[in-house]
């Protein structure tokens, strides 16, 4: 089926039933899961799916359904009820489609040799990846290994005369172990996801990293209740970074629920502190030519050394605040309205090796897990439960557990005094090793 052509034609019968401005959002693809547990195969799923979502505006009210049937009737009936929904919603006269015709240049999105790969090498490699997270006897159980990909061709066109379309693919791979001793029992894991099949990491060094998580983690200490340093592993850096993301959505801001709000060209963190969001980057997973209503992606500083310089809109919401849309329209697929969402979002890196970094703390937490809310986006106080190592004199003394880390957003990120040197691009929410200096630590 020719989807460029079926996006065009439904979009012009959704203007000849009465829309006034239309959208069309198809996608096709395929998706393959395989699970593994003890050697034997407990899931091998593969699906080829497709769908298309009708976004309509009728007197300046919005509508919008979805349909994963391509017959006429079927696609005729889904366009019927956006028209008849739109009755029901109320005029806004922000309700507005994009007008950009223009696309981003990104290489590196579509690896035509995943299909290629026979189905023996991927379970090999989650079989693989399970023997060797075991080898360790601290390690004595599999809490499973898995394998998957998916290949998508997406297509979007509206009345302002947009037309575009790209494919995609990504895969992973990953396991999960667990270590005990007595009593005890600690869990840890490890993933890897790249656009290209061949660009995998080599199973050996994600199953090192998966049993080495989990067994370090054994005979966990107390300290005291304190203010110490605190050193954030690249694996956490989503506590803090998670929380400054929400609250840099256009959306919050108009709300009145983000604590950046009013804070625009303002210092709110250390000088130490850049944060980028990158739709254009190439083979990056979050990358891709334009957002999810058509608007070209493009690389974009938040933070620029501590100063706050940017917020992120899709085209209703920028049109409420009287900007453009930064082409950060997130969309969960065909049935759903574009939202608002990052790309490639990452801290910039620093000078400093992680080996520099816990060297130079003489007494503090090296933090590997978080639970709880991290920060919170409406107030930005920062809270959860914490776990990791206690370094004493610049070394890795033992593993903690039960801790709890609390402080506001502004103190931690103005406290930020080392940034390491180790951002991994490959992932697309990602941060560095940093240190936040004197933190509040709760324990014994």
């Amino acid at each position: 089926m020719e989807y460029g052509a079926l996006t065009e034609k439904l979009m012009k019968d959704c203007l000849k039933k009465g829309a006034d401005q239309a959208e069309v959002y198809l996608e096709s693809g395929r998706n393959l899961r395989i699970e593994v547990r003890n050697g034997e195969i407990e899931t091998v799923q593969e699906a080829a799916s497709h769908g298309v979502g009708f976004r309509v505006f009728v007197a300046g009210k919005m509508a919008f359904s979805s349909c994963n049937d391509f017959s006429e009737s079927a696609l005729a009936n889904a366009i019927d009820k956006a028209i008849g929904f739109a009755a029901n919603t109320t005029t806004d006269e922000n309700n507005v489609l994009p007008v950009d015709k223009g696309l981003t240049d990104v290489s590196g999105l579509y690896d035509p040799h995943i299909a290629q790969v026979p189905m023996e090498e991927k379970i090999a490699l989650a079989k693989q990846a399970e023997q060797l997270a075991m080898k360790d006897s601290r390690i004595t159980k599999s809490a499973g290994s898995g394998y998957s990909e998916g290949e998508a061709e997406i297509y979007l066109v509206n009345s302002n005369g947009l037309s575009k379309s790209y494919r995609e693919t990504a895969c992973s791979f990953g396991v999960y172990v667990v270590a005990e001793k007595g009593d005890q029992k600690s869990s840890g894991g490890e993933s890897c996801s790249r656009r290209y099949f061949q660009e995998l990491k080599a199973p050996e060094e994600v199953a090192e990293k998966a049993s080495r998580d989990a067994y370090e983690m054994l005979d966990p200490r107390m300290v005291k209740t304190q203010k110490a340093d605190v050193i954030f592993d690249p694996d956490v850096a989503r506590s803090l970074l998670g929380g400054i993301l929400s609250a840099v959505n256009g959306e919050r801001v108009l709300q009145g629920a983000s604590f950046l709000a009013g804070k625009m060209d303002q210092k709110i963190a250390s000088s130490l502190v850049t944060i980028i969001d990158d739709g254009t980057r190439s083979k990056g997973l979050g990358s891709k030519p334009f957002d999810g209503e058509g608007v070209p992606t493009q690389k974009r500083t938040i933070i620029d050394k501590g100063v706050l310089k940017g917020f992120m809109y899709n085209t209703i919401v920028a049109k409420r605040a009287g900007v453009q849309s930064t082409g950060n329209a997130s969309r969960g697929g065909f049935r759903s309205l574009p939202g608002i969402g990052a790309h490639n979002f990452y801290m910039d890196a620093g000078p400093d090796s992680p080996e520099d970094i816990i060297r130079a703390t003489q007494r503090g937490l090296y933090l590997k897990g978080v639970t709880g809310y991290g920060i919170i986006p409406v107030n930005g106080n920062f809270s959860g439960g914490a776990s990791g190592f206690w370094i004493e004199d610049g070394k890795i003394a033992f593993p903690v557990q039960g801790l709890t880390i609390a402080g506001t957003a502004f103190e931690m990120l103005n406290a930020i005094d080392m940034v390491g040197n180790d951002l991994d691009l490959t992932r697309s929410f990602t941060a560095p090793t940093f240190r936040i200096k004197s933190v509040q630590i709760g324990g014994e």
